[in-house]
């Protein structure tokens, strides 16, 4: 991760914004603009982060992304219901 991977200039002012928020944002900007291999590298720190989210509180970790994507499967089940 760098902090030196350039944001073109093209871009909308939410997305610079969002981009420049300190941590979050540079790892987005890695994956969107850096090689292609940094997908796999922030992949990989997701999966560690969770794991640790897991060894740390238990099972409420294992079970908290499966509750918030609950209103995402349910805008599924709306898409898919009309059609």
């Amino acid at each position: 991760m760098s902090i030196l991977t350039p944001i073109p200039p093209a871009l909308p002012w939410y997305a610079r914004l969002f981009f420049a928020i300190p941590l979050l944002g540079w790892i987005a900007r890695d994956v969107a603009f850096g090689h292609p291999e940094n997908l796999y590298y922030a992949l990989g720190g997701l999966l560690a982060a969770w794991i640790m989210a897991i060894m740390s509180f238990g099972v409420v970790a294992v079970y908290l992304p499966m509750v918030v994507l609950t209103p995402v499967c349910l805008g599924m089940l709306i898409v898919i219901s009309r059609g």
